[in-house]
C-alpha cells in the first residue's frame, strides 16, 4: 500500500464515521467528540512550559496497559505533564477524567496535517503508544521532530500487513518507531526480520491487576454474601455465557455461591439473568441488611469487578463466545482455576498460555464447564494445581512497566 492509498483511506474513514454518526450512538462520539478538538488543543497547551510525555492508547483494554506506565512515569517525573489521547469513545468516555493525566483527548484522524498540527501543538519529549497502536503519519511526524516514539506490550502476527507484499506503508510506520518492547518472543522474532530494536517485556496488564490485588479496598457486601462458602466468581458476562452458566447455577446452587457482574448492566439484561436462574439471588443495590438464603449475587455497578474475584474458588470468564475473551488476569492474580468459552480466545496469549499450564479451561457448553468444575471440585490435587498454576503465572510475569520505564528514564534524562 502507498502513502497515498493510506491517506485516502483515512479520509474515507472519516466520512464513513461522520454517516454513521447519524444513527449510530458510538459513531456520535467518535465525531463530536473530535469537533473543534485543535482548537481546545491550542487552548490547552498555550499556556504549558512543562516537557509533555504523549501516552496513546487505542480504547479502554490499552489505556489498562499503558495505566502503569503513565502512573510509574508521574512518580519518576512529577515535573512532566502526561498527555493521554484515545482512538476509541470507550476509552475516551470512561476515562476523560483520569486523574494522573494532565491532558485528555481523543487522537485526531492520522493525516498528515493533523499529526504535524497535533505534534507542533503538544511539543512532547517522549511518545508511547500502546499494544496495536501503529500510525503512519503520526509516527512520522515524531520521527521528523526527533522525537522517540515507544511501542509498549507490543504484539504482532505473521498474518498482518506489516509482513505482506503490500505492506510497504506499515512496514515505514514500524521503522518510525525508536524502540519496541514486545509481550512475547513471537513478536521480537517478526522485528528482527524487519531489523528493529526491540525487548521481550511482557505485558504490562500482569503490573496493574497484580497492583489492584495489593491496593484493592474489600467490598464488605461480598464478604458477608460468602459467608465461608464456596464462590464462583463470573465477570464480564454476556447473554451467551449465560445460556452455559444458568444452568450451571440451576444444578450447583446447593454446594456453590455464584456472583455474577454483566458485562452490561442494563435493566433488560439483569432481568433475563433473574429470569435463567432458579436459585434465590439479589442484585447488589438491593442489599439492606443479611443474604441469608441467597445463593447468587448479581452485581448491577460498574468499577469492582476486578476486586470481587478475591472473594472466589472459582473463576468464569465472559466474552470468548462472542467478540473476545475479557481480561482473565484479574482473576488469576487470585490464584483461581478459569473458565471461558470456546470461541474466541487464542488470540489471548495468557488465555492459551494458562490452558497448557492447567490454570485455564475453555468449555463449550453446559455439559463441558460442569464436567471440568467437577474434576476440580472433586479431586482436591488437581484444584490446587490450578490455583498453583495461576498465581506463579502472574507472579512470573511481572516487571513490564520497570523495564520500559528504565528505558524511558535514559531518553528522558538523557535529552
Amino acid at each position: 500500500m502507498s502513502r497515498f492509498v493510506y491517506n485516502l483511506s483515512i479520509h474515507v474513514l472519516a466520512v464513513i464515521y461522520t454517516l454513521a454518526a447519524m444513527l449510530n450512538a458510538k459513531a456520535r462520539l467518535f465525531v463530536s467528540g473530535r469537533r473543534n478538538l485543535f482548537t481546545k488543543l491550542t487552548d490547552k497547551f498555550k499556556d504549558n512550559k512543562a516537557p509533555v510525555i504523549w501516552v496513546h492508547s487505542a480504547s479502554l483494554g490499552e489505556f489498562e496497559q499503558g495505566r502503569p506506565i503513565i502512573e510509574a512515569m508521574k512518580v519518576k517525573f512529577p515535573n512532566h505533564k502526561i498527555l493521554l489521547t484515545f482512538f476509541s469513545p470507550s476509552g475516551y468516555e470512561n476515562k476523560k477524567n483520569y486523574e494522573h493525566a494532565d491532558f485528555i483527548f481523543y487522537l485526531p484522524w492520522d493525516t498528515p496535517a493533523n499529526a504535524r498540527r497535533f505534534v507542533a501543538i503538544t511539543k512532547p519529549v517522549l511518545a508511547i503508544f500502546i499494544k496495536y497502536e501503529f500510525w503512519y503519519n503520526y509516527s512520522q511526524a515524531l520521527k521528523d521532530k526527533s522525537v522517540p516514539l515507544i511501542s509498549a506490550s507490543c504484539i504482532l502476527r505473521p498474518d498482518q500487513a506489516f509482513f505482506k507484499w503490500y505492506g510497504t506503508v506499515f512496514r515505514k510506520t514500524l521503522c518510525n518507531f525508536h524502540y519496541f518492547f514486545t509481550q512475547n518472543i513471537e513478536t521480537q522474532e517478526l522485528l528482527k526480520k524487519l531489523n528493529l530494536p526491540s525487548t521481550v517485556a511482557g505485558d504490562t496488564r500482569f503490573d496493574r491487576v497484580h497492583q489492584i490485588t495489593q491496593s484493592g479496598a474489600a467490598i464488605e457486601i461480598a464478604s458477608q454474601f460468602k459467608n465461608n462458602q464456596k464462590v464462583l466468581v463470573a465477570g464480564s458476562c454476556w447473554k451467551d455465557d449465560m445460556d452455559v452458566l444458568s444452568p450451571f447455577i440451576n444444578d450447583h446452587h446447593q454446594q456453590l455461591k455464584f456472583i455474577i457482574a454483566p458485562h452490561e448492566i442494563s435493566e433488560s439484561f439483569i432481568a433475563y439473568i433473574e429470569k435463567t436462574i432458579s436459585a434465590k439471588s439479589i442484585r447488589y443495590s438491593q442489599v439492606k441488611e443479611g443474604m441469608e438464603g441467597y445463593d447468587v449475587l448479581i452485581i448491577d455497578n460498574i468499577g469492582m469487578l476486578s476486586r470481587l474475584y478475591r472473594y472466589g474458588e472459582f473463576a468464569y470468564v465472559g466474552g470468548a463466545f462472542g467478540d473476545g475473551l475479557h481480561n482473565i488476569l484479574e482473576a488469576a492474580c487470585y490464584g483461581l482455576p478459569i473458565f471461558f468459552g470456546n470461541k474466541n480466545y487464542k488470540k489471548f496469549q495468557e488465555a492459551t498460555d494458562l490452558i497448557m499450564r492447567g490454570g485455564a479451561f475453555e468449555v463449550s457448553g453446559y455439559t463441558e464447564l460442569r464436567q471440568k468444575y467437577e474434576s476440580l471440585n472433586n479431586r482436591p490435587e488437581n484444584f490446587l494445581l490450578a490455583c498453583e498454576v495461576t498465581r506463579a503465572y502472574v507472579d512470573e510475569n511481572l516487571g513490564a512497566t520497570k523495564k520500559i520505564i528504565d528505558y524511558c528514564s535514559k531518553l528522558i534524562e538523557g535529552s
